[in-house]
């Protein structure tokens, strides 16, 4: 006589089944490399937006300006100080871009989370799998201009060789939060605040104006803004050599990646498993 077949689902399946080797966040992020190979004018669209800023503002009204003065009182090009805000910026848009609008795709309407989580890949997995690839896709954005920005000669300092990881971390911190705020949306309309809360980050966290042109209540709100601190801490790596403020900036962002990624790990599970 034989043994009864049993089917191994969800928890069963996943003490059955040994955890992929270098853990189930990799194996997502290798599923998204194959995905986009596919598609990769899509990914590719997103490198052109900061460029456009740069030589539309950055050139066009630099031209008009001139000069801008720094915090710490020396003078730089106005080209050479919104090119670092775009930069940061250019992070900030293609790990939100991954980490919002694709997350909620899979998880409302392609449902590839529910068959991740019937392997040995657990919801920590996912959360961290998918940050990593956001942030990978806000580091390339971010990687392609900072080599436009340095074919045009807009890096004033030897410091700039930190540029490429603080626009890292800046995808991690902004990646780890848009997915955890995506957990809570409940259709595509709720995409609407996401931009509602970027574009005046965009236009008013020092991306082309110095923060001493605001009127002091004004500037107390953009301090508390997450791409004024993203913006401050590549320009502060970009322009000149970095102050002890960049300190602050880093801390800033780390403690609003972990915190996005632990509400987003929690909420996944609570989404997927229960």
């Amino acid at each position: 006589m034989t043994a009864p077949a049993t089917t191994l689902t969800g928890a069963a399946l996943r003490r059955a089944v040994p955890r992929p080797r270098g853990g189930g966040a990799l194996v997502l992020v290798e599923r998204n490399l194959l995905v986009y190979r596919r598609v990769w004018p899509m990914l590719a669209s997103g490198l052109f937006e900061p460029v456009f800023y740069l030589f539309s503002v950055g050139i066009g009204v630099g031209a008009l300006v001139g000069q801008v003065v720094l915090a710490d009182g020396s003078t730089v090009p106005y080209k050479m100080y919104v090119a670092p805000a775009l930069l940061a910026s250019a992070a900030m848009n293609g790990a939100i871009f991954d980490s919002t609008f694709n997350i909620f795709f899979k998880l409302k309407y392609v449902k590839l989370y529910d068959a991740v989580l019937s392997t040995p890949v657990s919801s920590r997995d996912v959360a961290v799998g998918e940050t990593i690839w956001s942030l990978l896709r806000g580091g390339l954005y971010a990687g392609t201009f900072l080599l436009v920005m340095l074919a045009m000669g807009l890096v004033g300092s030897a410091w700039a060789v930190l540029a490429l990881p603080a626009a890292t971390l800046v995808g991690f911190a902004f990646a780890a939060v848009g997915i955890a705020l995506t957990t809570f949306m409940r259709s595509w309309q709720d995409f609407e605040w996401v931009q509602l809360a970027l574009m005046p980050m965009f236009l008013f966290a020092t991306t082309f104006y110095p923060l001493s042109v605001y009127p002091r209540p004004l500037q107390l709100f953009v301090e508390c803004t997450p791409l004024y601190h993203a913006i401050e801490l590549v320009r502060g790596v970009t322009v000149g050599p970095p102050s002890l403020a960049v300190a602050g900036h880093l801390a800033y962002l780390v403690v609003m990646g972990l915190a996005g990624l632990a509400v987003a790990a929690r909420r996944l599970e609570r989404l997927l498993l229960t």
